[in-house]
């Protein structure tokens, strides 16, 4: 053996390191693939799925064979989303079903809901009866809800059972059956309802003679079936959870979300507001797996909307086109002062829409946003006014070219008083939008930095306009 096939990789940055196994593993699947699980088995699954993705594809599924069905259970889930969906297409329903199975029933569901309906399908009448009714729960759920976050394999005991019962159900469970959450043991009544929460230290450490009510806490933070990922993250965030309780209406527990899934639910969540920030629809898929067609039909609509609300910005050109041609230069500043605006408006909207996610802010506070964005508009505008004013004028002391006349001090005002203007009002707009939208029941991200910078890019060329009349009106107009 070239590499030794216990050698730790780390992520992305290391793939080269699996390519080099490559070949050793190709060798073992024509030599002697039953070796190929003695030869992996210090090998973390994540690693060892960095292998097999750089396998030629019809590989794949010869190597997950050459492992134990848990084993490779564990590689499956952490290959690339496209790689998995092909793997699995290519075995049969039965092969598939049997690494599926072993997965735990958030993950399995999960895999299921990648592949095509009628493959999953197919899928699920090969699974065994109890895991199928459970996974079929679970694929009932929104994929964003709590339901579709949770996992089903969770500990829990009888809030009146004696420690040492408990204990012993614990080792019971630890012993036979896989538990994707065995830190937190719930408390629960005769109906399931939580009544209280230990973890397996408090369990241990409990006196003889107890019962579990005595060393439980019984305030139990959970979750509705029914919140979304957010309210999952926000609480798990705020109380410094490793598993959150899911419930249904009147407080049984139903399963749990671990913080893994919590991490990878932010992650999701993330990669969406950034892609509508870019002013575009949410990809559903990732950039490099979703198909020609799909990525038009995302990006399209909102680039033409977009356009549309550019083609604005020639009404006020077209108004005041005889006062652009006695003097053409203020078209020079045209950019400066859009962008200028565009700028203070998409920072606004930004850090209103980071607080609204982050429930730093809430609706009730748009007035108290509203005070704080004037005053920093116009300190901002200010800056940027003396900026544009200076501007002007040090080009023409100093003669760097552009020359504006003997009026360049009144441009100079034009200038600067415009992007006072402009940039206040960009400040607010991109802060109050936000709010607008969330109420009207729309997603704040969807007040992304290009729709704002449009509003702002019309409204401040016609406020650079009238400024022009009024100062400059007698001189250059």
């Amino acid at each position: 053996m070239k590499t030794p096939l216990h050698n730790p990789l780390y992520g992305d940055e290391e793939r080269p390191l699996a390519a080099l196994l490559v070949p050793d593993i190709l060798a073992l699947l024509e030599e002697s693939p039953e070796s190929i699980p003695a030869e992996t088995e210090e090998m973390h699954a994540a690693d060892l799925a960095n292998v097999a993705e750089a396998l030629p594809r019809d590989r794949v599924v010869a190597l997950l064979a050459a492992l134990p069905k848990g084993r490779a259970a564990d590689v499956l889930e952490y290959l690339d989303e496209d790689l998995r969906t092909e793997v699995l297409e290519r075995m049969t329903a039965r092969q598939a079903a049997a690494l599926i199975t072993e997965m735990t029933p958030d993950d399995r569901a999960d895999v299921l809901e990648e592949l095509e309906e009628q493959s999953a399908d197919e899928i699920l009448l090969e699974i065994p009866a109890a895991e199928r009714a459970e996974t079929e729960r679970l694929l009932a759920y929104d994929t964003d809800s709590a339901g579709g976050l949770m996992t089903t394999e969770f500990v829990s005991v009888a809030d009146q059972m004696p420690v040492e019962e408990a204990l012993a159900g614990v080792r019971r469970i630890a012993r036979s059956e896989r538990r994707e959450a065995m830190n937190a043991i719930y408390t629960t009544d005769a109906r399931g309802v939580v009544q209280g929460v230990m973890s397996l230290r408090e369990l241990l450490a409990a006196p003889e003679g107890a019962k579990v009510s005595d060393v439980a806490w019984q305030e139990v933070v959970t979750v509705p079936v029914t919140a979304d990922r957010q309210e999952v993250a926000r609480l798990t965030r705020d109380y410094d959870l490793v598993a959150l309780p899911v419930v249904d209406e009147i407080g049984r527990i139903l399963g749990v979300v671990t913080v893994d899934d919590v991490i990878d639910a932010l992650v999701e969540e993330h990669t969406e507001d950034v892609q509508r920030f870019g002013g575009m629809t949410a990809l559903e898929e990732p950039y490099t797996q979703i198909s020609y067609l799909s990525m038009i039909q995302k990006r399209a609509p909102w680039l033409a909307a977009l356009l549309i609300g550019e083609m604005l910005t020639t009404l006020p050109m077209a108004y005041f086109e005889e006062a652009l041609q006695k003097a053409i230069v203020l078209g020079l500043f045209i950019p400066l002062i859009i962008s200028s605006g565009g700028n203070s408006g998409s920072q606004a909207t930004s850090l209103i829409i980071r607080s609204l996610a982050l429930e730093e802010i809430t609706l009730k506070d748009w007035s108290r946003i509203l005070r704080r964005e004037i005053y920093f508009g116009l300190t901002l505008g200010i800056i940027l006014g003396v900026l544009g004013f200076l501007r002007v004028v040090i080009w023409q002391s100093f003669g760097f070219g552009g020359g504006y006349g003997e009026h360049y001090i009144l441009i100079g005002l034009t200038v600067g008083i415009a992007l006072l203007g402009v940039v206040t009002f960009g400040s607010i707009a991109g802060a109050m939008l936000p709010f607008i939208m969330k109420r009207i029941g729309f997603d704040p991200a969807s007040a992304s930095a290009p729709f704002v910078a449009t509003l702002v890019d019309v409204t401040g060329l016609t406020l650079y306009f009238y400024v022009a009349l009024l100062l400059l009106r007698g001189t250059l107009l």
